[in-house]
């Protein structure tokens, strides 16, 4: 029973910093997915003003 006590603490911050750390990877994640979508968003945007700028011209 001692053995089990002596564990548990070890295992617990084990799973904590798991757990810590999976919510900052998939934020991390998500995060740069949202920022590429932005990008994309933007170079279409500046690609589109620049066709109708030489379409204009």
């Amino acid at each position: 029973m001692s053995v089990v006590a002596a564990l548990t603490p070890p295992i617990g911050v084990a799973l904590l910093f798991w757990f810590v750390m999976r919510a900052v990877l998939r934020a991390d994640r998500n995060e740069r997915e949202a920022m590429a979508a932005l990008d994309r968003a933007e170079a279409e945007r500046a690609a589109r003003a620049a066709s109708d700028r030489g379409a204009g011209a």
